[in-house]
């Protein structure tokens, strides 16, 4: 039988957790801005649930989605943006659901988007891709082929989406992989937000934002030069709070 002081302590683990997540804000660095955001004539559905009181969106990508580089779990994106949307969305319940894997390129997302999208039943789908394809050199033709593939599976369930384009690398990148990779990620940056606008996705730009980081430990980079840290994540997660929420509003 736990004695009170077991319970007690129990109690105090589960609270802490989303405590943390909630209080959790940008650096003053951090340029938060709603313009980041644009729905492209989208998120309509998400605009019905957010109206109806409960929103679910689900995250899927790579490692910047899974969390990687950030200290603790609730540090990264996932959890941070749900807390802040909870905080612009008052009386909204808004449930982010984490499906990054690690290393995943626009093919290994497209293959899984069918089963994530029916377990999940989300109203949005945040999709992140083209860093990996782009630091794989893998072929433009072929990353848009793939988002194809994707985008047939994402119409088909009638949700909506928003498109999170590259991040940014430290331009002075002691990686040698990463160093001048800034113009290819640009690019992509660029093709993700004219298809998106040509089907009718959101963009939640994420290339563009980190230009204005350098306020940030590491320019909002961990010392692998290519996952975010804590500051990082805190800021992209403040940043697509606050567009999101002036969008779907």
């Amino acid at each position: 039988m736990k004695t009170f002081a077991a319970v007690a302590t129990l109690m105090t683990c589960v609270v802490a957790a989303p405590a943390l997540a909630q209080t959790a804000a940008a650096p003053a660095a951090c340029p938060v801005s709603a313009e980041h955001v644009v729905a492209n004539g989208g998120l309509e559905r998400s605009r019905a649930a957010v109206a109806g009181g409960r929103l679910t969106i689900l995250a899927i990508g790579s490692s910047s989605i899974e969390g990687a580089g950030a200290s603790r779990r609730e540090l990264g994106f996932v959890p941070l943006l749900q807390a802040g949307l909870e905080r612009r969305l008052p009386g909204v319940t808004v449930t982010v659901i984490n499906k990054g894997i690690g290393g995943e390129t626009t093919k290994d997302t497209a293959d899984r988007l069918q089963a994530e999208t029916v377990a999940a039943r989300p109203d949005l789908v945040l999709w992140q891709l083209g860093t990996n394809d782009m630091l794989r050199d893998r072929p433009m033709d072929d990353v848009f082929a793939d988002f194809r593939r994707g985008q047939a599976i994402l119409d088909r369930a009638g949700v909506d989406v928003a498109l999170i384009d590259p991040q940014r690398l430290p331009e002075d990148a002691r990686n040698p992989a990463f160093r001048g990779r800034n113009p290819a990620l640009a690019e992509m940056t660029r093709l993700i937000e004219l298809e998106a606008g040509r089907v009718g996705y959101a963009v939640a730009r994420r290339f563009a934002p980190m230009i204005a980081w350098s306020g940030l430990e590491g320019g909002g980079v961990g010392p692998d030069d290519l996952h975010l840290n804590d500051q990082g994540y805190a800021c992209w997660a403040e940043v697509t709070a606050e567009g999101l929420a002036a969008a779907l509003r």
